[in-house]
């Protein structure tokens, strides 16, 4: 199977109970995919995603997942995947954000945050790919990483080490699952309003960010439009990509972008 024939019916999107993952999961909905919907700890959200699903007119399946539990919550993706009959598109959304500086990150906090945002997502990611190798149909793999996959932040050390893994490993996937007609990408948000960045049912049109060049933090839903484009059949020769999704961030450097508090940089 040849990934320009690859028609997508099934999709897992983690950490779907809110945000990009929610936004993603509806995305995927409405181009025509049954989703598999994971939560961590906010099981209503989960379910108020599978509504919007439903009301999209596709099946949904509602499990908890936690990506710090490897490699165990590779059985979850298994028995998800069963449950929905199938996936084509994995969406890998679920982690965690931040934390505190380098000789401020104890032991306990780097494993934490290295789990939940690499070890937990090579387990799931590797199990899905099986899958899809054995179904022999194609697919997509897709990972959400950060702008601080590409440049780091001061006070992110395990975040962004983390993030910087996560897109080399989605790289290198791309190389070796091309045969498989698999295409691997990640998706690189930058300040998006979300719960994680405590920005919930905030328009982000109505924010200024004098430190990002379109002058507002992103929506979900922008992030999400890309992530259906990747998953779609006419992403069909694009693999082994990062995508930023940041209104322009990454050019000023992200810890420009957002600590900036005045639109001189635009007349210097």
């Amino acid at each position: 199977m040849s990934a320009e024939d690859f028609t997508p019916t099934t999709a897992i999107v983690t950490g779907s109970d809110s945000g990009i993952g929610r936004a993603t999961a509806v995305a995927l909905a409405e181009a025509g995919m049954d989703v598999g919907v994971t939560w961590h700890s906010d099981e209503d959200g989960a379910n108020e995603t599978a509504r919007l699903v439903r009301e999209a007119g596709r099946r949904a399946v509602v499990t908890q997942l936690d990506t710090t539990d490897a490699p165990a919550c590779g059985d979850v993706i298994d028995a998800l995947a069963d449950e929905l009959g199938g996936c084509d598109v994995f969406v890998n959304n679920a982690g965690v954000n931040g934390g505190p500086a380098f000789f401020d990150t104890d032991w306990e906090t780097w494993r934490t945050t290295v789990a939940a945002d690499l070890d937990g997502p090579f387990v799931c990611i590797q199990r899905l790919a099986r899958r899809l190798v054995d179904a022999d149909r194609g697919g997509r793999i897709i990972a959400v990483t950060s702008v601080h996959e590409h440049q780091p932040r001061v006070g992110s050390a395990a975040y962004d080490a983390a993030k910087h893994g996560l897109g080399g490993l989605i790289k290198t996937l791309a190389l070796e699952l091309g045969e498989y007609g698999i295409t691997c990408n990640s998706v690189a948000p930058g300040e998006i309003s979300t719960p994680m960045n405590d920005a919930d049912d905030e328009d982000p049109r109505a924010v200024h960010r004098p430190g990002i060049p379109l002058g507002r933090p992103g929506d979900a839903r922008e992030v999400a439009a890309v992530i259906a484009f990747l998953a779609s059949p006419a992403s069909a020769y694009v693999t082994g990509a990062s995508w930023t999704v940041d209104g322009g961030m990454l050019q000023m450097g992200p810890q420009a972008g957002s600590h900036l508090t005045s639109d001189d940089w635009r007349r210097a």
